[in-house]
């Protein structure tokens, strides 16, 4: 058929005057032209073909990973093999006389076969990336480095293939020939090379995950958003982006919260300074005024028939204040901050829950509460730990204590004015 129609071309040629030479070289270019429209008409065909059938059923179907390869321009690249795999069977047969022309085209579509198939690979591995993060796993699990490197592998390759394709070499020649330039690329592919181990690091000893909270140095503080081949990026509780190397979350160290997320309870270790000055023996009035906080109530008479019992049984005078046992207005207030913990709903009691005295300081002496929030997201925490220093700082004075306070220019002020 293509003779036929190259005859046909000719003998035109021929009888406008022309040679037999120039006739057929005429009619072997407009063949090449012909060709070439007619591969790009069937490319134009067969995309639409694929877009609105193809494409429909997988729209159609209930099987829904099978959308994710839609969208990916995989039926454009599928049907530019119409017209790439069409010039490269019949440019011979089209310009047998054509040796540097078609010799010409057929690198063009061989150089378009590798390009395109390249871009094949390229969509099917991006598809496959979105099905893979559709699941669960994939926040534990990142795959985005390895399908990464498969595309700079298909990349690479596919650049191989062209420069072989351009200086008529083969592929394996290409090959021995790079052994000699290994050095070179590993110097420019450093921060893949590294990126790739590190990644496999991080995945496979569970170490990051897509949402979670990392801080890194003066480099990062917030929720990790992409974990890719040789960046990972966090977004900082600012909203800034701060990108990180891959290698360096194995290289140097980092704090990922991951664990109290998931262990349900949030960590509250604060502390209050209370004035030494104002710690002191309970007497019996303050003890009847204190015996009114129902919090503490059946403790402070628990307490005191210890105490009594104590003092009676070594024979202690407890007409004298220093001698034998006695109850603290300090020691009341840790066992009412005990009981108000534990009387809080918003609090996880499958968790340490103590308040305790630590290292007196020029401060005065600190009483630390130590507790874990039932809620472990930033305004809840933050909303609970303050409700419960609120109140702490409010009742204080109601058990004779006062929280130290630095003393500033106004407080001297205030002085001088009492003189």
């Amino acid at each position: 058929m293509i003779t036929k129609y190259l005859n046909i071309l000719e003998r035109l040629f021929s009888s406008m005057g022309l040679s037999d030479e120039t006739a057929d070289y005429l009619a072997q270019g407009l063949g090449i032209i012909t060709l070439l429209v007619v591969s790009f008409l069937l490319f134009f065909i067969v995309k639409q073909i694929l877009k609105k059938y193809v494409g429909g059923f997988f729209k159609r179907t209930k099987f829904k990973y099978d959308d994710f390869f839609l969208g990916k321009k995989l039926e454009k690249r599928i049907a530019y093999l119409i017209p790439v795999y069409m010039i490269q069977g019949l440019i011979y047969a089209v310009a047998p006389d054509l040796d540097m022309l078609d010799g010409f085209i057929h690198a063009l579509a061989r150089i378009g076969e590798i390009t395109t198939w390249t871009g094949i690979i390229i969509s099917i591995t991006d598809s496959i990336s979105e099905i893979y993060n559709s699941f669960d796993v994939a926040k534990n699990k990142p795959m985005k480095g390895l399908m990464q490197v498969v595309k700079i592998f298909a990349i690479m390759i596919c650049i191989l293939l062209i420069v072989g394709v351009l200086i008529n070499k083969d592929m394996r020649d290409l090959f021995i020939g790079l052994g000699t330039l290994s050095a070179v690329m590993m110097l420019v592919f450093k921060d893949p090379i590294l990126g790739f181990v590190g990644g496999i690091q991080l995945t496979s000893n569970d170490m990051v995950r897509i949402g979670d909270w990392i801080v890194k140095g003066n480099a990062a503080d917030g929720n990790v958003i992409d974990v890719g081949l040789t960046t990972v990026k966090v977004q900082n509780w600012d909203n800034t982006i701060s990108t990180i190397p891959t290698y360096s979350l194995i290289t140097d160290p980092f704090i990922n919260w991951r664990g109290m997320s998931e262990s349900g309870g949030r960590r509250i270790a604060r502390q209050i300074y209370i004035d030494a000055d104002t710690v002191k023996f309970c007497t019996p009035e303050m003890l009847e005024r204190f015996k009114k906080y129902q919090l503490v109530s059946k403790y402070i008479t628990d307490k005191e028939n210890e105490i009594t019992e104590f003092n009676k049984g070594h024979n202690i005078d407890t007409s004298t204040l220093v001698n034998g046992r006695r109850q603290t207005n300090l020691g009341i207030f840790r066992a009412y901050l005990i009981e108000y913990l534990k009387h809080r709903d918003d609090l996880n009691f499958n968790m340490t829950v103590l308040v305790r005295q630590k290292d007196p300081t020029e401060f005065g002496v600190p009483l630390q509460i130590y507790c874990f929030s039932a809620k472990t997201d930033w305004v809840s925490y933050e909303s609970i730990q303050s409700d419960i220093f609120d109140h702490i700082y409010a009742v204080i004075s109601q058990f004779d204590l006062k929280v130290y306070q630095k003393p500033s220019s106004n407080t001297f002020e205030y002085v001088k004015t009492l003189d």
